[in-house]
């Protein structure tokens, strides 16, 4: 019996792991500091009513007879995927209930869509970058490149003509960077893909923070698409499930390659490996495309909105160079004084007692970069937002 070796070949300490322990040892040493957290991309507000009566009626239904849920399908119940196709129907995308596919979030679909990939596959991720594209691939022993973001380029690469990609990550809204590509640097993205006959994985976690309406939230609204990406989304963040598990991803019929549809391999790997997410929750994500649902958690990503605000407009104030914090819950800053991200992170700690996210964690282009989110409550921001400010 032989282990994957690929798993060797990835960083022994996950970034937020290491975070987590460093404020442990912090608060060793200085019990009853209070730490101001914009670190980890949790979210702070509770589930939205119209969620959690939708949740209560389903646990009341599998207590009775005629309405008990046992196995679901494993693409998701007919009312959760119909929904989702009427929401992408007001981004004015045409989509199938039978392209979508129910998950238990875009983190478990960003990594198991691998699966039906071939290993040789050439992978082009963006630096800095969500880590989990990059260990999943390493997980697979694939090759990965990068496609470096910068502040020249406002951290959103372009793609190079001259280079060969089979597997393209993009996440737009970017985390970490806050940055959103245009619909025509997307198309440029799109066309590139279908040139080479490569695929895009194309996270939209935070589609939900974009109120610019010229700005795309689908990569589906994009001509071309079809062809060549498919879309991964989250109710995490757009309606406070990182403690409920939910999400989906939307795999285009459209999608050929070596003769075979990918929506016929997704389905196929989803029905041996994957029991679908519980009825319950389902129940609960149904209700966030309701209008009072719809209306509730609006209400929270505009909560969350007015801290990123607070805290773009208090970095621009100061002159700090940063992304982000406008049509995304991250801002991307750049760390002062010439330090590394991980000194940031020391300094802050140490002397402000606030917790953000070190660049360098992302890639080796978040380098000298630092990562803060709006997720916290409105208090804590306020608070965190001045202390940084000092110690700056």
């Amino acid at each position: 019996m032989k282990i994957n070796n690929n798993f060797l070949d990835l960083k022994d300490s996950y970034l937020f792991s290491t975070i987590a322990k460093k404020i442990k040892e912090f608060q060793a040493v200085n019990p009853g500091v209070k730490v101001y957290r914009l670190g980890i991309g949790d979210v702070t507000l509770p589930l939205a009513p119209a969620v959690i009566e939708a949740m209560h009626k389903a646990v009341d239904e599998m207590g009775v007879k005629e309405t008990f849920q046992g196995y679901g399908p494993e693409q998701g119940h007919d009312f959760l995927r119909n929904a989702i196709v009427d929401y992408y129907a007001t981004k004015d995308v045409k989509v199938s209930s039978d392209e979508v596919f129910i998950s238990d979030g875009a983190k478990s679909d960003l990594g198991n869509i691998l699966d039906i990939l071939h290993p040789s596959n050439k992978v082009l991720i963006p630096d800095p970058v969500y880590p989990a594209y990059v260990d999943t691939n390493v997980m697979a022993g694939r090759k990965i490149d990068v496609a470096k973001g910068n502040q020249a380029n406002g951290f959103k690469p372009m793609p190079d003509e001259n280079y060969k990609a089979d597997i393209i990550y993009i996440c737009s809204p970017n985390n970490p960077t806050g940055s959103v590509y245009t619909r025509e640097e997307l198309k440029a993205w799109v066309d590139y893909a279908n040139k080479q006959k490569a695929l895009i994985i194309f996270d939209s976690a935070y589609e939900a923070f974009v109120g610019d309406d010229k700005l795309p939230t689908s990569i589906l609204q994009i001509e071309g698409a079809r062809t060549c990406a498919i879309e991964f989304c989250s109710f995490s963040k757009t309606a406070g499930f990182t403690g409920t598990r939910c999400g989906y991803t939307v795999v285009p019929k459209e999608l050929v390659f070596d003769n075979t549809p990918l929506n016929k391999l997704w389905n196929r790997r989803q029905c041996t490996k994957f029991n679908g997410v519980p009825y319950i929750i389902q129940k609960g994500a149904e209700a966030v495309f309701s209008k009072e649902g719809q209306k509730q958690i609006r209400a929270n990503i505009a909560y969350y909105k007015e801290n990123a605000r607070i805290i773009h407009e208090a970095l621009e104030q100061k002159g700090i160079w940063h992304t982000g914090g406008i049509n995304s819950p991250y801002i991307w800053l750049q760390c002062p004084k010439g330090m590394t991200s991980w000194e940031y992170f020391d300094h802050l700690l140490t002397k402000a007692n606030v917790v953000g996210t070190p660049g360098a964690g992302f890639g080796e282009m978040g380098e000298g970069y630092f990562r803060l989110t709006a997720f916290g409550d409105r208090e804590t921001t306020l608070e965190a937002v001045k202390r940084i400010l000092e110690n700056s």
